[in-house]
């Protein structure tokens, strides 16, 4: 249900807006003590306590900056592309538990982490937790550390592997050089960004047909309605949802269609 505007009264996305800052930003701003809790039922900030926070909104963003944080899984793999390392997402609770990399916030109870925190993570202290978990292991990697490291899917790399005839160990694990070397070789990461690409435009476009089956079917139903073959018309909200859908669907086929491979 959308947010009310109350006069004088501001709830968190209004709040947010005034500011000039993203929801994400807001919550975080007021976690750390920048934005002032709602003085209001404890669920919205008076006209006020808004105004006393003027200017506040360039402090968060100079603080936390644009792009919102990210979680343990998808920091662990941002590190393996960047390093060339298979990072997991204990390595990154390492990290925070040993004070390298702040935990920012949570979101659904889990810790979530800064992108420019994370880019700024000394190599050394990543190679050393990775290294600590892995012991002998750490010149080597299995499939799903590679893949993780390519930034590829793992049936991608595993054929791949096949086709490159790359050697494993007793343990059936690759040498990390290898990986690395794939990962080296331009013209195979074009073609398989090109793979991926194709791959996520085919399954956005299944995305975009079944919803306009679910509007082609409403339009059906509208019909009957109208030709008195129904009792009742078709639920409005169930074609806006579909037409939001088909919207934001259409948007990134355009978007993957103009992405260079």
């Amino acid at each position: 249900m959308p947010a009310q505007i109350v006069r004088g009264q501001f709830g968190a996305h209004q709040f947010a807006t005034r500011l000039g800052l993203s929801r994400w930003q807001m919550r975080v701003g007021v976690e750390h003590g920048i934005l002032p809790e709602p003085d209001l039922d404890g669920e919205r900030w008076s006209a006020n306590l808004a105004e006393e926070c003027r200017g506040r909104g360039e402090q968060v963003i100079a603080r936390f900056g644009d792009e919102a944080p990210i979680g343990s899984a998808r920091a662990a793999a941002r590190l393996a592309a960047r390093l060339g390392l298979d990072v997991e997402r204990r390595d990154i609770e390492v990290l925070a538990a040993q004070g390298d990399l702040a935990v920012i916030s949570t979101f659904r109870g889990h810790p979530v982490y800064l992108l420019r925190d994370l880019d700024r993570l000394d190599s050394d202290a990543v190679r050393s937790v990775v290294s600590a978990r892995k012991g002998p292991l750490t010149d080597t990697v299995d499939a799903g550390g590679a893949a993780t490291i390519l930034s590829w899917p793992r049936k991608t790399f595993e054929r791949i592997a096949t086709e490159r005839d790359l050697a494993t160990d007793q343990l059936g694990r690759y040498s990390l050089a290898d990986v690395r070397a794939l990962g080296a070789d331009e013209i195979l990461v074009r073609r398989v960004a090109e793979e991926k690409r194709e791959t996520a435009l085919k399954r956005t476009r299944r995305s975009e047909t079944r919803l306009e089956d679910v509007v082609r079917g409403w339009m059906l139903r509208c019909t009957a309605y109208l030709d008195r073959d129904a009792d009742q018309p078709p639920d409005i909200a169930s074609l806006s949802r579909a037409i939001r859908g088909l919207t934001a669907v259409r948007a990134e086929i355009t978007r993957q269609e103009r992405t260079p491979s």
